[in-house]
């Protein structure tokens, strides 16, 4: 006699509608009591979902990409024999752990007022604050260094347990002084991750630490598995994880889309995860060089760099294929010691970083660039004679603040330049964040300059002045560089005519200056010296085209020319 049995969501905790990111499991597969079945994710933790009931898979009520909850119908099994007796009471034993979640969070204020003491400012310890019923889960990443500005409810590191990983978020904002945990160390409730030194404002930041264990209780349903569930699934499942990135139409789509057997789950954290969807990139397919085979972020940028070498198809062989006729030889392996002395250098971790994005940005994206040029005769005479004004309040005008005051007035004319692409959406920005490019000792970065807008030319200079001091120390923090509608990349100061700078992705357009130098220009009558400025704009073809892109240079360019029309 055989029975269906629906299996649902047990007890999570607070989660309320986490997103399925992977499918364990296909109907015809003969699943056991505790195997895990899906893997849903919130912002700060992923957990798998285990089997309540043991049986054959009739029915998977569930796909990629759906928001579930307690008492979402997950699949239907078909339990036979002495198995049906068993159904009505399996879904109420496998929620009988989870109840300890549920009261976890109720210490919480008081771990958060341990980790943020009602002092102003000062040394301050972060500890980790209740996590529910696990206990000496291991560190696997560390997400901040020493020298790091962080905010309140920023991740700091990210924890695994058998059944889920998990990020701790700061309870107080301020800068890293000493961080007291590394990579592999076991940690609890109360562990001490890291002393920050808090701002003046930072007691007020306790509060929002008593919200920050919330998310972490939702594991437990997981960890209250017993350690036997821990077996990979059945060598049957499908490779329905092939699918968990999202359809791209760029050729590391590809690759995201290959099928593979599915051995076991990928061990990674939520944030690796998230970067691997990002790109498309199915973390089957990765091989992970962290502990136990951990999957980190380079090995994500590392695959993601090999597939676009390799035309966005497997990476094995020496020559493959992709969709569309894309279709490169393997990069060639060369002895260069052989034809001479050499030098063997590490990339820097900013080119290392930058370098995949690039290569990225420029294989997905259909670049075009215009070239213009901009008379500036009258412009660089203004900014000389502002510096003269301004000497003794150490502001220096640089043409890089004139250029950002212009180029938000032409993406305020020309809309479709502030935007990106998502999907079939095209995302128009209402605000004005430009990012320009910063050349230091380990490559190149972006800082972005928020509210450009909202800021005159002065405080422009002073402010890119800041952001380039730090970029060359090194002191940059994430959200100085992110959030970016448009970027400006200038050579100015080092020569050339003109160059194609490849667009910072999500961005649709990019302005690349090169050296001014002067020429004779006709007006009319005779050939007058005038001071010009070379402008190479690359934009996204699938969004702009070329006269849209011919008219935003020459208004630009016209700006530049006479920076009164600024105000009309």
């Amino acid at each position: 006699m055989s029975n269906i049995v629906e299996i649902k969501v047990p007890d999570i905790g607070d989660f309320d509608a986490v997103e399925v990111i992977e499918i364990l499991v296909a109907a015809g597969d003969k699943i056991e009591a505790e195997q895990s079945l899906i893997t849903v994710e919130s912002d700060k933790a992923s957990m798998e979902i285990p089997a309540s009931q043991g049986g054959v898979v009739k029915a998977v009520k569930v796909k990629l990409g759906d928001k579930v909850k307690e008492g979402s119908v997950i699949l239907e099994v078909e339990a036979s024999g002495a198995a049906t007796g068993q159904a009505a009471s399996a879904p109420a034993a496998a929620a009988t752990p989870a109840p300890a979640p549920t009261a976890a969070p109720a210490p919480a204020p008081a771990s958060a007022a341990a980790a943020a003491p009602a002092t102003s400012g000062g040394l301050q310890p972060v500890v980790v604050p209740d996590i529910g019923d696990f206990d000496a889960v291991e560190v696997i990443e560390i997400l901040v260094n020493v020298g790091d500005t962080i905010q309140a409810e920023q991740s700091l590191i990210t924890v695994e347990s058998d059944k889920a990983s998990m990020e701790i978020p700061a309870s107080v904002g301020g800068v890293v002084k000493e961080i007291k945990v590394k990579l592999g160390d076991k940690v609890s409730q109360g562990a001490e991750i890291l002393v920050v030194e808090a701002t003046g404002g930072a007691p007020q930041a306790a509060a929002p630490a008593a919200a920050a264990p919330a998310p972490t209780p939702a594991p437990a349903p997981a960890e209250a598995a017993p350690k036997a569930a821990a077996a990979p699934a059945p060598a049957s499942a499908p490779s329905s994880m092939a699918s968990v990135a999202p359809e791209r139409t760029s050729p590391t789509a590809s690759f995201a889309e290959a099928e593979v057997p599915l051995r076991n789950l990928p061990h990674a954290s939520p944030s690796v995860r998230k970067f691997a969807r990002e790109l498309g990139v199915n973390l089957a397919q990765v091989s992970g060089s962290g502990p136990k085979n951990r999957i980190t972020v380079d090995d994500v940028r590392a695959y993601v760099k090999q597939a676009l070498a390799t035309g966005g198809a497997s990476p094995v062989g020496s020559t493959v294929s992709a969709e569309g006729g894309f279709s490169v030889l393997g990069w060639p392996k060369v002895d260069f010691a052989k034809f001479g002395e050499i030098q063997t250098k590490p990339l820097s971790r900013i080119k290392k970083i930058s370098g995949a994005n690039l290569h990225r940005n420029w294989v997905m994206i259909p670049h075009v660039t215009n070239n213009d040029v901009a008379d500036i005769t009258e412009l660089e005479a203004l900014r000389q004679q502002l510096n003269a004004e301004n000497k003794k309040s150490g502001v220096k005008v640089t043409m890089l603040a004139f250029l950002i005051k212009a180029v938000v007035a032409a993406l305020k004319k020309y809309p479709e330049f502030n935007a990106s692409l998502d999907g079939d959406n095209l995302v128009l920005k209402h605000y004005f964040h430009i990012g320009f490019a910063a050349d230091t000792p380990n490559g190149l970065v972006v800082p972005v300059i928020r509210d450009a807008d909202k800021k005159g030319v002065l405080e422009l200079a002073a402010e890119t002045a800041e952001l380039a001091g730090l970029a060359r120390e090194g002191k940059l923090s994430p959200s100085q560089m992110q959030g970016g509608c448009f970027s400006i990349s200038s050579l100015g100061g080092i020569g050339g005519t003109d160059f194609t700078p490849i667009i910072n992705a999500p961005e649709v357009a990019i302005l690349g200056v090169s050296r001014s130098a002067m020429q004779p220009v006709w007006d009319g009558k005779a050939f007058q010296p005038r001071l010009m400025l070379p402008l190479s704009l690359s934009y996204d073809h699938r969004v702009i085209d070329g006269a849209a892109a011919a008219r935003f240079n020459a208004y630009l360019a016209g700006l530049l020319a006479d920076f009164r029309r600024i105000i009309l």
